[in-house]
């Protein structure tokens, strides 16, 4: 399997309409492209980071009104009932009934970015749409978003012939796949199989993710005064810093290479302690664990929670007492991968081919609502839509590969053959 490395970004200006073929004989669906990147840098335009979708549900739902759906064809769930975060909208579902006999398909993108997407201003630079000032862009996932509405104006447009077809945007996927952990399948009408639209390459099928767990790690100490009597505290931080020593010594912080597996590990925040003449005797540190080994996930967490309680068995006051730590773990996604002969595995790859992409499989080290999707039934593949350096205020997006994310996503919904 190889693995899709980044080009430089083009420096053509994409034409303004774009022909796909129909799966079989029959006419041409002709995409308006121009309109397909204007719906784009709209959404970008969108504040809606994660946990605040509902500006992005709004505008969608009003898109989807004005192109002709019923309002019983538009739905927001009720996700955010089981979803432990604040969530000012649920996942958005939209249906169209099929006019073709075969089973139901699901396409799916996240509305929500990163925080540091927020009051993003889209510029489009040629070939490439990049953020104007210093936040990050937001392609991560508004290309996927704008992938489905142009496939769902276009069906609509041009009254083709398709399948039944649900399509998902779901929220918070950007803190733990929340979205597609909570909808539930009827909602979603059981579908036979899935397509997430999310990425950098369009001609990356990506089968597989990985799983991964969070930790919030307390831990105890305890207080006196740092500069009359620092010998009757135990330091929180003491405790935090011989824990993460040994990790580290160990191999099991960072990239983690270890006979029997692999995966990685992350201390990402730490808060506690307020003045600097107490010893901390509290902090709560957070932590996640990642593997494609559920079993060697576990191992990770349990090297974790060994290291932190002898550390603190090990830091003692003049009286004897010692630190101590609790630690929460919860799954934030389990790992998944999905057969190469499995029909959503070949119809994506059919269709990138049919598109003159030659298509190629991956596993992703990042986790997708694929994975909640797949764990749950609704085997997802999820394809690329020309993101890149997301996450950061250096990311922008190839037009190009966006446009051939959109066609690959109307293909998918006209194709009869799987």
């Amino acid at each position: 399997m190889r693995l899709w490395t980044p080009a430089a970004p083009p420096t053509k200006i994409f034409p303004s309409t774009m022909t796909t073929p129909r799966s079989g004989a029959g006419p041409l669906v002709r995409i308006d492209e121009g309109l397909a990147v204007s719906r784009l840098m709209d959404l970008l335009r969108i504040s809606a980071p994660t946990g605040e979708e509902k500006a992005v549900a709004d505008h969608l739902v009003r898109l989807f009104r004005d192109l002709g759906l019923r309002a019983d064809q538009i739905r927001v769930d009720d996700s955010p009932s089981r979803i432990p975060l604040p969530c000012d909208t649920g996942n958005l579902i939209v249906s169209l009934p099929g006019t073709l006999d075969r089973p139901r398909w699901l396409l799916s993108a996240h509305m929500d970015t990163v925080p540091l997407a927020r009051g993003a201003v889209p510029v489009l630079d040629g070939g490439v749409i990049r953020p104007q000032g210093t936040t990050a862009l937001g392609g991560d996932d508004r290309t996927g978003v704008a992938a489905l509405v142009t496939a769902i104006a276009e069906l609509l447009r041009s009254g083709a012939p398709h399948r039944p077809l649900i399509f998902l945007f779901s929220v918070r996927e950007e803190s733990g796949l929340r979205g597609a952990a909570a909808v539930r399948l009827e909602d979603l009408g059981s579908p036979a199989a899935g397509f997430n639209f999310d990425g950098g390459s369009p001609a990356e099928v990506t089968i597989g993710a990985t799983g991964a767990a969070r930790m919030d790690i307390t831990v105890h100490g305890v207080a006196a005064h740092a500069g009359v009597h620092p010998e009757r505290g135990v330091s929180a931080v003491a405790v935090l810093a011989g824990a993460v020593a040994e990790l580290e010594r160990g191999g099991w912080l960072g990239l983690i290479r270890q006979v029997g597996g692999s995966g990685t590990s992350n201390i990402g925040a730490v808060e506690g302690g307020e003045a600097t003449n107490v010893v901390l005797d509290r902090l709560v540190a957070r932590a996640e664990a990642r593997s494609h080994d559920r079993r060697f996930l576990d191992r990770i967490l349990g090297e974790f929670r060994a290291a932190f309680e002898r550390a603190a068995a090990a830091r003692r006051n003049e009286a004897g007492a010692s630190g101590s730590v609790e630690i929460e773990v919860e799954e934030s996604y389990p790992a998944f991968r999905i057969d190469e002969q499995a029909p959503p595995v070949r119809a994506a790859l059919g269709v990138l081919e049919r598109l003159g992409i030659p298509g190629r499989t991956r596993i992703s080290n990042g986790g997708l609502d694929a994975n909640w999707l797949t764990h749950r039934g609704v085997p997802t593949v999820t394809l690329g839509c020309g993101q890149r350096e997301i996450h950061t205020q250096a990311e922008y997006v190839v037009v190009e590969d966006y446009l051939t994310a959109c066609r690959a996503a109307l293909a998918l919904a006209l194709d009869p053959s799987a």
